[in-house]
């Protein structure tokens, strides 16, 4: 029931990321949005989830992770409450950025309490799979279940739906999950505020060259703010006492090459289900609920995908399920470049789409225990938000870097042709977006090789022995 608590939060959080994008011709047209300004429906919860990732997972460490757990989801309620009953598009957008906010406090904090819940091994890596899974299907479920309300009832119900589920997950939590232990500490004011203006300058220059280009003077400002900021965080995390973010976690090299796979996997997981939805929808004509029905095998093939890995790690660890996870997402990404106007979904598309779900389902479980292994129980908080953090800016990165070459060869192949047709035009485009994702993966296999290491007392440690080491 625990694990069943706390996936059940992941779930939410998650797929609240996708389940409005099938929603948003609805809601242009009953709050009046501009063109250009309903992108921000999805980009306010975006730039407030990644911006707050790592003061949420380092408030659970400080004030105890069930007590934040709780905060977190109730106010993610109150905010998909208040996004349900918007009468304008204002009050929509301060709905969704305040849903952002209690996704960074609930989901860094709900994989910091797998890490105090369960037992380390066996039993562990199971949870671990549970959460990978639904952290990586997630999406997919988003996009049926936004298809379903859309088609069903109406675009509130988007947002209403997490009002009853979040309140249930805050009722069972102190049931079912007990209080971590709270440690002593301050938080680190300086650091807190420096690591949140930091990401959300750095999310929102990936959102903005997404929308206006690399060139534009406020992406590159953006950017340029930054570095700045993000390079005073880190000074100010040295000389810290108790900093937000420790920093010797960048020095195990398995943790950092950890976090650079993510880094390039969920650039490739956010293109395949943004480029994948607009080529079904647009091209092979399918409805917001056949849309949203075509992504489910990729929900189920994640979970087996998860199962294998979480299963084998203690036979195998994790580095092995790295690099065949990275090849196959990337055989599968290749494979999707073939698309043209004639293919189907069955010929086409449903093939390429369970092999790159496979490969991600036994990534993101490996992942997710490599990134947590060997952290001391204190900072397993800002471990966790440092993890989603990481998928959140690599998602942001990628789908602007890949929204860009679809730009590209999207303008190229309508230079072409002297009569060119839309369909023709968007799936040239998807195409060139494919090629990139897979060069994504492609570089998270070579991480995976070449960086990842798995000595024999991590070996014991996934199998439920002692072995040296804090966790």
């Amino acid at each position: 029931m625990a694990l069943f608590v706390i996936a059940s939060c992941q779930l939410m959080v998650v797929l609240d990321i996708t389940i409005v994008n099938i929603a948003l011709p609805h809601i242009q047209s009953a709050l009046d949005f501009s063109t250009t300004s309903l992108a921000w429906v999805v980009n306010a919860y975006t730039l407030t989830f990644g911006g707050l990732l790592l003061l949420g997972g380092r408030a659970g460490d400080i004030l105890g992770r069930r007590r934040v757990f709780i905060f977190g989801v109730l106010l993610f309620v109150l905010a998909s409450l208040l996004g349900g009953l918007a009468q304008n598009a204002g009050q929509l957008l301060g709905a969704r950025a305040l849903q952002g906010v209690g996704g960074a406090i609930a989901s860094p904090t709900a994989l910091s309490l797998i890490s105090t819940t369960f037992r380390e091994g066996p039993e562990r890596n199971r949870a671990f799979g549970v959460f990978a899974a639904v952290s990586a299907g997630g999406g997919a479920i988003g996009l049926l279940a936004g298809g379903i309300l859309v088609e069903w009832l109406n675009w509130r119900w988007v947002l209403f739906v997490n009002v009853p589920i979040g309140l249930l997950i805050a009722l069972a939590t102190p049931r079912w999950i007990r209080e971590s232990e709270r440690h002593p500490g301050r938080f680190d004011v300086t650091g807190a505020l420096a690591s949140t203006v930091g990401m959300v300058l750095l999310v929102y220059g990936f959102i903005r060259a997404a929308q206006e280009g690399w060139r534009d003077a406020l992406t590159l400002a953006s950017f340029a703010a930054a570095v700045v900021v993000l390079t005073g965080f880190i000074l100010i995390e040295r000389r810290s006492r108790q900093p937000i973010t420790p920093l010797h976690m960048f020095a195990d090299r398995n943790r950092a090459g950890t976090y650079g796979i993510m880094l390039c996997l969920a650039a490739a997981i956010f293109g395949m289900f943004f480029f994948l939805t607009l080529f079904v929808q647009n091209v092979l004509g399918f409805s917001p609920l056949e849309a949203g029905l075509a992504f489910l095998p990729v929900s189920a093939v994640i979970a087996i995908g998860a199962g294998l890995a979480s299963r084998f790690l203690p036979v195998y660890g994790p580095k092995p399920f790295m690099v065949i996870g990275a090849i196959l997402a990337a055989a599968g990404l290749s494979w999707l470049t073939l698309t043209d106007v004639h293919s189907t979904y069955a010929g086409s598309v449903l093939g390429p789409m369970l092999v790159f779900s496979l490969g991600m389902g036994m990534e993101f479980v490996s992942l997710t225990l490599m990134a947590l292994s060997n952290v001391a129980t204190p900072e397993t908080g800002a471990a966790s938000g440092l993890l989603n953090a990481t998928q959140q800016v690599g998602g942001s990165l990628g789908l602007s870097i890949l929204v860009t070459m679809y730009g590209t060869a999207s303008r190229n192949e309508a230079e072409k042709q002297p009569r060119p047709r839309p369909d023709e035009i968007l799936t040239a485009g998807v195409s060139a977006a494919f090629i990139m994702a897979a060069i994504f993966t492609a570089v998270a296999a070579l991480i995976a090789l070449i960086v990842i290491q798995v000595r024999p007392s991590d070996l014991e440690r996934l199998k439920g022995g002692a072995g040296p080491g804090p966790m």
